[in-house]
């Protein structure tokens, strides 16, 4: 393609006014959404929401961890494009306390979304039942839920399974002689049997060094998806950031310095993924306290050599930018989405201090980093509206309320949790959208239905945006359903998936501005409408 053909493509892509941050309304009051994460220094950790659909009306539900407070589940009754509003649901099944987060998984392929409960204590497996109802599985599913503090979940599936194989990442060992310093308890994978219908003996993962994050990722674009391991310096000793090759076949295996792992040294607290760079292999921005990094492959993908660019990219995030506080921050939950639908990914961080640090900032707003062009990022968190000075430590960025604009919902230490709407460039009284997106979901047949770890690439203009399918990531709580991409100016794009054994779709059409649901071996997308809110509008 000749250079101005390339321009040209490039410019239709860019949004028309300009680079700008959304605006936040917070819907907390009236929202029916109250709730607080509390508890001792074993909860100073935790904290996660889990975003997903549990009764089938295509809005996303909300799971939040409580600590030593019940955890809580709330349908999500918003009006399409209206303000955030949520009912309480009284399920005993889901009232657990000592709830660090949850993940929203489809564990048993029955197209029902199931919830993975971390705990300090007995992990459960929460089978969904439809219409935002769970039932204890551990039992039925073979799962031994342990006394550990658990702290980071993934799963992935792997080739002629329809059940996934799920890892645990626990925290200190409490019951280990001279705990907490230097005592971090293994982690655990638990493969599915064989036969199928439930779990295989668990794995240990030794050393273990203090997980908070957890994320199988295909780092290589290989078709074998990785874990990786966010580790918390300060309780462990000779510890460092970790890379597992799993296979059915062979014992876990940790990847060292022969095969190109460098050693990283972090309090790490949370992991978000996005092919930031856009050379078709995803990076992973790693929070820690003052140090966030964003690792990125440096010598190609033949062994998993990573660098750091968080630097380079405007994305270290390492100081409050508000409040008065000079000292460094602390961040937590990470999460990658295009709030303002610019067609360049934006990134989350929730900041808060442990609980009283000292040398660690006290004033520590979460930060909104504004994608640009030109690869950088740039902090908006104060012109967005979100600036508050609450100890955050979970979030999740979704639409809410079907209308294209992501929304945010934070999760705090000792306080109410936050629900902002996103208003794009408009003000509490009318929303006015920023940009073209799309929101797609994807369905095939077996037991990964939602095709965890498949690659979805949308194509506008000249540039091509991709995304994996991941559970796992963040801080204590993840996002299922749908998958949201800004587009800018673009008003088609053509959609192609990679499905997880690797297979190729074809080319899809697609009007941008809607929500679509791509079936494997189907040639178009089946369109979807968002439902009447409570008041019918």
């Amino acid at each position: 393609m000749k250079a101005w053909a390339i321009l040209l493509a490039t410019c239709l892509a860019l949004p028309a006014w300009g680079i700008e941050p959304p605006r936040y309304a917070d819907d907390r009051a009236g929202s029916g959404l109250s709730h607080v994460y509390d508890g001792g220094w074993e909860f100073f950790v935790g904290g996660g929401v889990a975003a997903f659909d549990c009764d089938g009306d295509g809005r996303q539900d909300l799971h939040l961890a409580g600590g030593t407070n019940p955890s809580a589940l709330y349908r999500n009754v918003s009006a399409a494009g209206g303000v955030l509003r949520f009912e309480a649901l009284d399920d005993a099944a889901v009232a657990l306390p000592d709830v660090t987060g949850a993940y929203p998984v489809d564990i048993d392929g029955d197209g029902i979304l199931d919830l993975a409960v971390l705990r300090v204590g007995e992990n459960v497996l929460l089978k969904g039942k439809g219409n935002c109802r769970f039932e204890r599985a551990n039992e039925a599913w073979g799962f031994d839920g342990g006394d550990a503090w658990t702290t980071a979940f993934a799963a992935r599936w792997d080739e002629g399974r329809d059940w996934p194989t799920l890892a645990f990442g626990n925290y200190v060992d409490r019951g280990a002689p001279g705990s907490p310093f230097g005592t971090c308890h293994d982690n655990f994978v638990f493969p599915p049997k064989p036969e199928g219908g439930g779990f295989a003996e668990p794995a240990a993962l030794n050393p273990g060094h203090c997980a908070l994050s957890a994320l199988f990722s295909d780092w290589d674009r290989s078709g074998e998806r990785d874990l990786r391991l966010t580790n918390d310096r300060q309780y462990y000793r000779g510890g460092q950031e970790q890379l597992w090759r799993l296979s059915s076949e062979a014992a876990p295996r940790l990847y060292s310095r022969r095969d190109g792992w460098r050693r990283l040294n972090i309090w790490g607290m949370g992991i978000a993924s996005h092919d930031v760079n856009e050379d078709g292999y995803p990076d992973y921005f790693l929070t820690s306290m003052g140090d966030n990094k964003l690792r990125v492959l440096t010598e190609g993908a033949k062994r998993p050599v990573f660098g750091d660019q968080a630097g380079k990219r405007g994305m270290t995030a390492h100081r409050p930018y508000t409040g008065g506080d000079i000292l460094p921050s602390t961040g937590w939950h990470a999460e990658f989405r295009d709030v303002n639908n610019d067609s360049y990914m934006d990134l989350f961080i929730a900041k808060g201090n442990v609980e009283a640090m000292k040398d660690f900032a006290s004033r520590d707003p979460n930060n909104l980093l504004l994608g640009h062009p030109d690869g950088r990022f740039e902090n908006v968190g104060e012109a967005a509206g979100i600036a508050t000075f609450a100890r955050s430590r979970g979030a999740t960025l979704a639409d809410l309320n079907l209308d294209g604009l992501p929304d945010l919902v934070v999760v705090n230490r000792k306080v109410e949790a936050e629900v902002w709407r996103n208003l794009g460039a408009g003000t509490a009284d009318q929303t006015v959208p920023m940009g073209n997106w799309l929101q797609l979901k994807l369905r095939q047949e077996g037991g990964n239905r939602n095709a965890v770890g498949a690659w979805i690439e949308v194509r506008i203009g000249a540039r091509t945006l991709s995304r994996e399918v991941t559970v796992g990531g963040g801080h204590a709580g993840g996002t299922a359903d749908w998958i949201h991409f800004g587009v800018g100016t673009a008003e088609r794009a053509r959609v192609r998936v990679q499905w997880p054994d690797g297979e190729w779709s074809d080319w899809i059409r697609l009007y941008t501005n809607q929500f679509a649901r791509i079936t494997r071996g189907q040639s178009q997308a089946e369109p979807w409408l968002p439902p009447e809110g409570e008041d019918g509008s």
